[in-house]
């Protein structure tokens, strides 16, 4: 019986897991998106952690959260409007208004 419960129990923290990656993959919505453009944000590529960023992160993914490296330029997440290009990354990195080709 202990086996069964223990069994059900890492079943159970597995789906919820797996759930909470599909709703974290999602794409903005069109609201969410409004929302950060009228907040004055802009979309800044290759600032953005590891399943941080907001969208894009290239062929293959579904939008937010599946960047799979840091900083990959590829990828873009929301920043305070006009920041951009002045934010400064590890390695000497700086984000930019366009796609970068680094770090895919």
């Amino acid at each position: 019986m202990l086996k069964t419960s223990i069994s059900t129990a890492i079943l159970a923290g597995a789906i919820t897991s797996a759930l909470a990656t599909v709703a974290g993959a999602a794409p903005l919505t069109k609201a969410e998106a409004s929302a950060a453009i009228a907040a004055h944000k802009e979309k800044c590529y290759g600032v953005a952690l590891k399943g941080q960023n907001d969208c894009a992160a290239g062929p293959g993914t579904t939008c937010q959260g599946t960047s799979i490296k840091d900083f990959q330029g590829n990828s873009w997440k929301f920043v305070q409007g006009g920041t951009c290009a002045s934010l400064d990354l590890p390695g000497g990195r700086h984000g930019s208004l366009k796609p970068l080709q680094r770090d895919l």
